[in-house]
């Protein structure tokens, strides 16, 4: 396993983030431990999770998990999205926050987070309170980093100018969308992030189970995220992913990689990725995504993964720019 820093903090994580939203849902207790396990077996120190994951079943699942490793392993959680039945339950606010915060230390059984995200972009709230919030758990050492979810580029640089202005901890990771299929974030994200020194822990490398193999421009398995979930039928919907897929697995065939290791493998040669987030519903989904790290993706592979689906386009629409255009200018 290779570590990285995680962007300017110090703090060393493993390439791949282990995603726990599985936890007390698709895996029940016993599953849970047992990917834990051989998680820190192949050196993961990075688990992720949320107050939302199964109405905080798998915050708590967690909690137990770490409670003879804490000091060996970087943990996150979020807040955002409606966690009960009142108007105030949801949201970035300070009001929702503090008192998001608390449940979630309680049930990760732990006094402090290492890293806290905002779950989603607050239209309603300044980003003024959701930052000075953060701040002070920060100072209260409920919380040692902060990070942003779901977030366009401008909102991130938006939140980091408030924060040097006020001298408050600033978003030190943020967590896109980040796949073969799904690759906006090339063109404003990841190049910030660069430019900031803001680590990325991207989600959805396999594209809700896209580019397991499983899924064709004629092909479809009997069960699936994409088959059962609404959201990821949505988010999928475009036929053209499915021969882009189907195109990936004739590819990950070719050069004898499993289509989940191959997947895993080329959102992490991006420069910009500090570890995607990988899940699993059992140990046996588990160990391909885990061989990832073993995949020697040469320039020369990733070009052709890369070439499998569009480009998207530069963030100015100038086209000619991602050539030689000085030069042929000066011709």
């Amino acid at each position: 396993m290779e570590y990285k820093l995680l962007g300017r903090t110090g703090v060393k994580v493993s390439s791949l983030c282990f995603g726990t939203m599985s936890f007390g849902g698709n895996a029940d207790a016993k599953t849970s431990a047992d990917m834990f396990h051989r998680c820190r077996d192949a050196g993961v120190n990075f688990f992720d999770c949320a107050d939302v994951y199964v109405q905080g079943r798998s915050e708590e699942i967690l909690g137990k998990l770490i409670a003879d490793c804490r000091d060996q392993v970087v943990i996150t959680s979020k807040v955002y999205f409606s966690t009960g039945k009142g108007v105030n339950d949801g949201g970035a606010s300070r009001y929702h926050i503090v008192r998001a915060v608390e449940a979630s230390l309680r049930r990760l059984n732990t006094d402090y987070i290492d890293l806290y995200f905002i779950h989603h972009f607050d239209e309603t709230t300044p980003l003024e309170e959701t930052l000075s919030a953060l701040n002070d758990l920060v100072r209260q050492g409920k919380i040692l980093y902060i990070g942003a979810s779901n977030y366009a580029a401008w909102q991130v640089a938006k939140a980091l100018g408030i924060s040097r202005q006020h001298a408050w901890a600033r978003f030190e990771c943020i967590q896109p969308m980040y796949n073969l299929v799904k690759r906006q974030a090339e063109v404003e994200i990841l190049p910030m992030a660069i430019s900031e020194q803001v680590g990325v822990i991207s989600y959805s490398p396999l594209g809700g189970g896209l580019l397991t193999g499983k899924y064709g421009a004629d092909k479809r398995p009997e069960s699936g995220r994409l088959m059962e979930n609404e959201m990821y039928r949505i988010r999928y919907g475009d036929q053209e992913v499915y021969r882009i897929a189907e195109d990936f697995t004739e590819l990950s065939g070719e050069v004898g990689i499993h289509p989940v290791s191959l997947a895993i493998a080329w959102v992490n040669a991006h420069d910009g990725i500090t570890a995607p987030i990988i899940g699993a519903r059992n140990t046996d989904q588990l160990e391909p995504a885990l061989a990832a790290v073993e995949v020697d993706m040469s320039p020369e592979l990733y070009n052709r993964i890369a070439a499998l689906s569009p480009e998207p386009p530069l963030a100015t629409d100038r086209n000619e720019e991602a050539t030689d255009f000085e030069a042929n200018i000066r011709k």
